[in-house]
């Protein structure tokens, strides 16, 4: 069943709840009022159920893909091979008789325009899609770069603190948009929420560079998720320490551990 999310989209969330994934994927089905034809962002999982969801509402003119994770891209081949439509996205390796994406392109698909925003950081391949005309402020689907709750994981060698960071910073900029996220509820203002993923991300990097200094020749990624991450669940414990190993190599960076 496909639940709308806005003028122009509509969710049909994938049955793969989990820690990492909160309720499923999130798959959205783009088109203006009236088009014949779709266009499918992130297909999700392989699986038969939620593949006929997918295709069930229309030609697929197109498939879009936020980043390179296989609860976002494992359907694209099957959806491919069922619909002839072609797979885009900013890693070669996850196009499938589509071209590569570009950063600023503007996409015309379903009677929609599509921009194409590049937004490394979770994965160097992030992109977000952004739909001006969704709405009086417009929408943006921004896979796992903005969550509908909770954070996003930044796992080395892909995932770049800060990368991730400029990323914010670009998001925050375009305004009051509803954020139509890769897992977890819409969200309605994408200023709001890319000032407090910021403001969220800079303090645990102070709370990081303080156990560090603190620790000294103890310091490890797992004394310092100790340090910082006191209550965190077992279950996500690793995506804590995937998140702790980013900010470190961050502040290694040159110019960015101010009390070195």
């Amino acid at each position: 069943m496909a639940e709308p999310t806005s003028v122009f989209t509509r969710l049909v969330l994938a049955p793969n709840a989990g820690p990492m994934t909160l309720e499923g994927t999130n798959s959205y089905l783009l088109a203006a009022p009236g088009s014949a034809s779709v266009v499918i962002v992130d297909p999700g999982p392989d699986d038969a159920g939620h593949i006929d969801a997918l295709v069930g509402h229309g030609p697929v003119e197109l498939v879009l893909i936020t980043h390179l994770h296989g609860d976002h891209t494992e359907a694209s081949a099957e959806l491919h091979r069922r619909t002839g439509a072609p797979v885009r996205a900013l890693d070669p390796a996850f196009c499938i008789g589509g071209e590569l994406l570009n950063d600023g392109e503007e996409i015309a698909a379903a009677g929609l325009r599509i921009s194409v925003l590049a937004t490394p950081g979770h994965t160097a391949d992030s992109v977000c899609f952004v739909l001006d005309e969704d709405g009086a402020a417009g929408s943006i689907l921004t896979g796992d770069t903005l969550l509908g709750r909770g954070t996003t994981v930044l796992a080395r060698p892909d995932g770049d603190l800060g990368a991730y960071l400029d990323s914010l910073g670009r998001l925050k900029n375009l305004g009051p948009m509803t954020v139509l996220p890769g897992h977890g509820p819409m969200l309605p203002n994408l200023e709001e929420i890319s000032s407090a993923y910021l403001e969220h991300r800079l303090q645990r990097l102070d709370e990081v560079r303080a156990a560090r200094e603190r620790l000294g020749a103890n310091a490890t990624v797992a004394t310092v998720t100790d340090a910082v991450y006191r209550d965190i669940e077992p279950s996500v414990r690793f995506a804590a320490e995937y998140s702790v190993e980013a900010q470190l190599a961050y502040l290694d960076s040159a110019g960015n551990d101010l009390t070195s």
